[in-house]
């Protein structure tokens, strides 16, 4: 089986994300190919993939391994995101299909069920997946390519956790929908432009995350967390 360097690249890019490779840690590629049971030509074209979307950087003589963003990177990422959220949500009011509408709709009625007795995680991943969808929605994908990569490095950065309220916040994004399905993108990108608000408010009254730990490096990192198998969907045989 042939596996694709982009599935390596979201395997690697996960592992990032969640803090299993940790700032700091080096990325080998033999290591990496090990863990994630591919050869190393689809390893060294993720870490390219990477260390452009800045998740990684090489060294000279000391080979690639994870970044360690800087203050000034993580808040400069918030105001992206203040900026980028609303023309996504304005440009889905515009261009948004029924499908789409069909999905968001039916996340809000699952995401309001689930704040009243859902897991964090759950509701996370309801979340991610209405951002996600809504995303597509404003149909650019330079537009959702960067609110993709730019949430994945906000995850990264910064603790993100459940809203306190769950309920209170997708009443917010029923509200928006309803923005969205009338077509107002003024209201809707003010609708998200407060939401975004209320979300960087949380996250920067929150430490930051930077997990590492001196030392640490790819290898140890999958001791401890196990040898991970890269997603295949879609491989050629």
């Amino acid at each position: 089986m042939s596996i694709p360097a982009t599935a390596v690249c979201s395997a690697i890019r996960d592992d990032i994300v969640s803090g299993v490779l940790e700032c700091g840690s080096r990325l080998t590629e033999e290591v990496l190919a090990r863990r994630y049971g591919v050869s190393r030509v689809p390893v060294r074209e993720a870490l390219r993939t990477l260390e452009a979307e800045g998740f990684v950087v090489t060294r000279r003589h000391a080979g690639a391994c994870v970044a360690r963003p800087t203050e000034r990177e993580a808040a400069d990422l918030l105001e992206v995101r203040r900026l980028l959220e609303p023309l996504g949500a304005s440009r889905a009011a515009e261009r948004r299909t029924d499908a789409h509408l069909k999905v968001l709709r039916g996340l809000v009625r699952l995401g309001r069920e689930r704040a009243e007795n859902g897991t964090g995680e759950e509701l996370r991943s309801l979340g991610t997946w209405f951002h996600e969808t809504l995303d597509q929605a404003s149909g650019g994908q330079g537009l959702t390519a960067m609110l993709t990569q730019l949430r994945h490095k906000i995850t990264w950065m910064y603790t993100v956790e459940p809203a306190a309220r769950p309920a209170e916040q997708w009443v917010e994004h029923g509200v928006l929908v309803d923005a969205v399905a009338r077509g107002d993108a003024e209201r809707a990108g003010t609708l998200m432009a407060a939401h975004t608000e209320r979300e960087i408010g949380a996250m920067v009254a929150r430490r930051r995350r930077f997990p590492h730990r001196p030392g640490d490096d790819a290898a140890t990192a999958g001791t401890r967390a196990g040898k991970h198998s890269v997603n295949t969907a879609g491989a050629s045989r």
